[in-house]
């Protein structure tokens, strides 16, 4: 009967010391509060965040639904920090355990609000958006990027600060580190630096067409810190570096409004002064009468010089549409059209000839 009494005692004591001296009855209720906290995670994620989903899908606004998936993280996030905190509450621990309990309740705490802060960030990109005549997508992009990083940056530092790890020295450190890596690294930040300058003064866009003499053309599909990708009209993809874009001289196609048609029309010798005259005129009358030339720009349509072998005719104006494909079809019309004109004032059209005289002796 002693050694029954004896394993009551020792049980009740185990029971009573527990761990670290809290309660193996307290230890018990802090999973179960702790347990009852991710059951309410999970229905937070199945049934309200869906349901806030459904909500914000029925609006035409899109800043609702960027705002509700940016904060589906922390919102499952915050029963994890209550869970803990309200266990943790309901347990006696010795002065270093709650010292130890204090440290890791204010982390997590410290990580759900910056966790929140960084989320936000991403739906003021759509309140920026209506800065686009000031600012490009692209800039407004690498904004909210340095931002978050920025905010994860702010928030690692204040984790290790409760912690007690001292920041100042790792930021001295890293700041001579900044420096060996600048002084090895300079084409890295010249390439930074010219990306920002081509999206400041908007030189090009994604989606744009462009042109860098001797170095590339294609359509831009991503602009990045160091470098942008531009995809060939072959269909492959060119990773250019910034720097490019700020040393040489880009043309951007697809902001062109007016499509120059600048050709030389070659006549014969044998035209009369006459022909050549009416030729000109009805050139120059259907130009100045077609809806497909603009008007506002110029034209020119005049004898310009005698060539080799024939009587050059300067035709010189632009396409009222700003569309390259536009553009082709106009030139086309336009080429019928010379065509008939020169055909009907019974005039030709010269072509590279040499005369061979043979002398007789």
């Amino acid at each position: 009967m002693d050694i029954f009494n004896n394993f009551s005692d020792l049980f009740f004591s185990v029971w009573s010391k527990g761990i670290h001296g809290i309660d193996i009855f307290q230890i018990l209720i802090g999973i179960g509060i702790f347990f009852i906290f991710l059951i309410f995670r999970g229905i937070i994620s199945k049934v309200i965040i869906k349901r806030l989903e459904s909500i914000s899908k029925r609006t035409t606004n899109k800043l609702d639904d960027t705002f509700v998936h940016a904060m589906v993280g922390p919102a499952r996030f915050l029963p994890i920090v209550l869970g803990f905190f309200i266990a943790s509450y309901y347990m006696s621990f010795g002065e270093d355990g709650k010292v130890a309990i204090d440290t890791i309740n204010r982390t997590l705490i410290t990580i759900f609000i910056f966790w929140v802060i960084h989320q936000i960030v991403e739906p003021i990109s759509y309140i920026l958006s209506g800065l686009d005549k000031m600012l490009t997508r692209e800039l407004i992009g690498w904004i909210i990027k340095s931002l978050k990083i920025l905010i994860f940056i702010l928030g690692l530092a204040a984790v290790l600060e409760l912690w007690g790890i001292k920041i100042g020295p790792i930021i001295a450190g890293l700041g001579l580190f900044g420096v060996a890596v600048a002084l090895g690294a300079q084409d890295l930040f010249k390439n930074l630096i010219s990306g920002i300058l081509v999206l400041v003064e908007k030189r090009f866009k994604i989606g744009d067409w462009i042109l860098v003499e001797g170095t590339i053309e294609g359509i831009v599909e991503k602009i990045g810190f160091r470098s942008t990708v531009i995809r060939k009209f072959d269909k492959s993809l060119a990773i250019i570096p910034n720097f490019q874009f700020a040393e040489n001289s880009v043309v951007n196609i697809s902001e062109t409004t007016n499509w120059r048609i600048r050709w030389s029309i070659t006549l014969q010798y044998d035209t009369t002064v006459a022909q050549l005259k009416k030729v000109r005129e009805e050139i120059e009358n259907y130009i100045n009468k077609s809806e497909d030339f603009s008007q506002s720009v110029g034209v020119a349509v005049r004898i310009e010089k005698f060539s080799d072998s024939s009587i050059d005719l300067l035709v010189r104006c632009f396409t009222a549409s700003n569309s390259w494909s536009d553009s082709l079809l106009v030139k086309e019309r336009l080429a019928i059209a010379i065509k008939e004109i020169v055909e009907g004032n019974k005039a030709s059209f010269a072509f590279p000839s040499q005369s061979i005289y043979i002398e007789k002796k």
